[in-house]
């Protein structure tokens, strides 16, 4: 009898852990349902994080308003969604620190698409092709990247040029100083006053700037790495990543992403819904 009693009491506490783990297990199910979408449409407002000295995709224009491809893409989403907008300026090299503690919604500011952020965070689909390129002066008889040897070169702390010049271990040996500098427009003056011999960027921020100012720039035909743009989200926002990436394919089939590529390119050069 005492047997019995024995076998049953280890049964029934058996019996009672399960449930308590099953419980744990739907309250954890519960706590880990993805409310990203339902939150930002609650607060009402998009807040979109970027360094703001990134043309064509954001910056200030002359007026001190932030503009740019990007933000217009973003812009709109946003009316889609039924929410307001916010371009939020960012430290660049703390981005990740920025979204995960919540003071943004996205990171959507020419953003390279890697392995290793995308096993950190929740991204789109690509919506941009790019290249990290060598912008060098005119007159600087550099024509390739071996030609960069004994030199020095500019570059954005924290940013895809930095990873591509440290990833390319030939090149990277070869120049005589990295400078990390806080955005592309100080590196491109830095060129400019001959205080650097290369910059090392995004190939569509060289193309734009070089079109735009005017300067006496030029960028070199062999890139670094090859590159996709896509936008960032937290982890479990799988909701409003989702959404947005729906709405701008919405926005692909209609003709919007076109007309705002346009605008700011001077062609189609999205790669949204491909």
């Amino acid at each position: 009898m005492k047997k019995t009693a024995k076998v049953f009491s280890v049964l029934f506490f058996t019996l009672v852990i399960a449930l308590g783990s099953l419980s744990c297990k739907k309250q954890n199910a519960a706590s880990a349902r993805d409310t990203s979408l339902d939150d930002l449409v609650s607060r009402g407002v998009f807040v979109l994080g970027l360094d703001d000295s990134f043309p064509p995709l954001g910056f200030r224009n002359a007026d001190g308003e932030i503009v740019g491809y990007d933000i217009d893409l973003a812009k709109e989403v946003a009316k889609r969604l039924g929410v307001d907008f916010k371009a939020q300026p960012i430290d660049w090299g703390a981005k990740e620190m920025e979204l995960n503690t919540g003071k943004i919604d996205c990171i959507w500011n020419g953003f390279t698409m890697t392995k290793e952020r995308e096993e950190a965070l929740a991204f789109t689909k690509p919506y941009l092709k790019n290249a990290q390129v060598l912008v060098v002066r005119n007159d600087s008889g550099v024509t390739s990247l071996k030609d960069m040897a004994g030199k020095k070169i500019a570059l954005q702390s924290g940013s895809s040029a930095q990873e591509a010049v440290d990833g390319n271990k030939e090149f990277s040996s070869s120049l005589k100083e990295q400078v990390l500098l806080k955005d592309n427009v100080t590196a491109l003056n830095d060129l400019d006053i001959r205080g650097v011999d290369g910059v090392v960027m995004d190939s569509v921020v060289a193309n734009y700037s070089i079109a735009a100012t005017g300067k006496p720039f030029t960028v070199i035909d062999e890139a670094l790495s090859y590159e996709s743009y896509g936008i960032a989200f937290r982890k479990g926002s799988a909701a409003l990543c989702d959404k947005v990436q729906s709405v701008l394919e919405d926005m692909q089939k209609d003709g919007t992403v076109t007309a705002v590529s346009e605008k700011w390119f001077g062609r189609d050069i999205s790669v949204i819904g491909q």
